[in-house]
């Protein structure tokens, strides 16, 4: 998105946060209304840009907390922030869900995504009453409203469950109108799947935007698969569903996608957009301050004297604050020979008094950002959807219909393991070691994207491959998030999640 782009939504903004719940953290009535906005093209434009601002805004660090931190992937760094704990011990709870932050970059409430969702509604409203130079962008505009109001919700259910379902843009601040119960995962999950096929009936084509850094028709198939894994495994939609997801991911595959041959060069600032990427939230220079991921590399302050020169090649320039780090067990499932090791975490090592080294500190690489002016600036664009995750979404779903999902994990390892690929192809023999190699497979291909938690409530696998949860096998509520005590505050028709009370 362009800065003039932002200034246009200046306007919108002021409009689209008239007189929202306190829940969904929006302003009072604007001096701009709805009625004096929605005029042209232009308008319509400028608060399409303005809904993925807001997403941006999620994608600082809240996508990456729901879906990373309570995994077995992360751990504290050097400069380790307390409140984070929480998160890889699985102790949140009402008190402290909402307070637990990472640099200021994690706020786990979901007023932020429902400012989403409600950017969405408005376009859904009043954007077909405008003129437009032609149908198909008409069409765009409101299927990628649509995907963004399917997307938004997915990421709310799958982290609290049930939810308060808003359709509707808010104008007026009226307590009997604006606050609302939680409906149902079941009742929020048909809505989804309402909004994906209303989304895919209005595309105009297949074609990406510029960048794709905007929703998409491959990129609301990637969701659809997803969100159809998603029920099938855990609400019980069973094949019906697993067939989805192939059927929307051979759509995908019709696309202009494919896997680059350099892993590292997917997440390359440079190479934003490239033909991997089916979806991701556009971090650019002077548009976009730093993401999530300047909490996870190496500052100078931290950096020891005493490291080796090859660890400080790899490093190169310093920046950010170490608070988080892949774990020691997540590294170690990476083998020397996978392009992918080093393209996601470098070792710090220094010398051992015995003789040889250890490691000092990590540093995740992926998504390492860009040096200008001398200062390295974290602003890699947060991928929500690429290639790879769909070859593994669709192995995934051939395995659920007891299909042979040899070709698609091979695809993957072929790439992460080149000349060395013939060591490391994958030989199908049985339904539950190819699941339990799927998800390895994704640990190694996804890591730190933001996948891993949702992975391992997919597959079932939080209580046995999580060493916080090992000792609480048995507690399911934990699979969800608490709701936080401002919320309920603020809100005194939600109920809060089972187990936390």
């Amino acid at each position: 998105m362009k800065v003039k782009n932002l200034l246009t939504y200046s306007a919108v903004l002021l409009m689209s946060m008239a007189s929202c719940t306190k829940t969904l953290e929006l302003d009072p009535v604007s001096q701009i209304s709805n009625q004096s906005f929605w005029k042209s093209e232009a308008d319509v434009t400028g608060a399409l840009n303005g809904m993925y601002v807001r997403l941006r805004g999620q994608a600082i660090g809240n996508l990456f907390a729901w879906g990373e931190l309570r995994a077995e992937t992360m751990d504290r760094s050097l400069a380790g922030a307390a409140g984070l704990q929480v998160f890889y011990f699985n102790e949140l709870d009402r008190a402290n869900v909402g307070t637990a932050a990472g640099n200021g970059m994690v706020n786990s409430t979901w007023q932020g995504m429902y400012t989403v969702i409600h950017d969405a509604n408005l376009l859904l409203k009043f954007a077909p009453g405008i003129t437009y130079s032609s149908d198909a962008v008409k069409n765009q505009v409101l299927a990628e409203a649509y995907t963004m109001r399917a997307y938004a919700y997915f990421v709310l259910t799958k982290t609290w469950g049930a939810l308060p379902i808003v359709t509707d843009p808010t104008e007026g601040y009226k307590p009997e109108v604006i606050m609302k119960e939680r409906s149902s995962k079941e009742e929020v999950m048909k809505l989804i799947k309402s909004d994906m096929e209303a989304a895919l009936s209005l595309y105009p084509n297949s074609n990406f935007k510029t960048g794709r850094n905007m929703w998409s028709k491959p990129a609301t198939y990637a969701l659809k698969a997803e969100v159809n894994l998603w029920t099938g495994k855990t609400m019980g939609g069973g094949a019906n569903d697993f067939q989805a997801a192939l059927t929307s991911i051979a759509e995908i595959e019709k696309s202009d996608v494919a896997l680059l041959d350099n892993y590292a060069s997917i997440f390359d600032y440079e190479n934003k957009g490239n033909k991997e990427v089916l979806m991701a939230v556009r971090f650019q220079d002077l548009e976009a301050g730093d993401n999530i991921f300047a909490n996870i590399y190496m500052s100078g302050a931290y950096m020891t004297s005493a490291a080796d020169q090859a660890s400080k090649d790899k490093l190169g320039v310093l920046g950010g604050l170490p608070i988080m780090a892949m774990s020691q067990l997540a590294r170690n499932q990476f083998t020397l020979d996978d392009q992918r090791r080093d393209a996601t975490f470098i070792e710090v090592n220094i010398p051992k008094a015995g003789g040889g080294t250890e490691v000092f500190a990590s540093a995740v690489s992926k998504f390492s950002g860009t040096v200008i002016g001398g200062n390295r600036r974290f602003i890699d664009d947060i991928i929500l959807y690429r290639y790879a995750d769909v070859l593994l979404m669709k192995a995934e779903a051939q395995n659920a219909l007891n299909q042979d999902p040899t070709e698609a994990i091979n695809k993957v390892r072929k790439r992460a393991y080149g000349a060395n690929y013939s060591n490391h192809i994958y030989v199908h023999s049985s339904a539950t070691l190819a699941n339990d190699a799927i998800l390895k497979e994704r640990l190694l291909e996804l890591a730190v994207e933001g996948k891993r938690w949702w992975d391992l409530i997919r597959f079932d696998k939080a209580f046995d491959l999580v060493p916080s949860l090992q000792a609480k096998k048995g507690k399911d509520y934990l699979k969800l998030f608490p709701i936080a005590e401002t919320t309920l505050s603020l809100e005194p028709k939600i109920q809060q999640n089972e187990g936390y009370l």
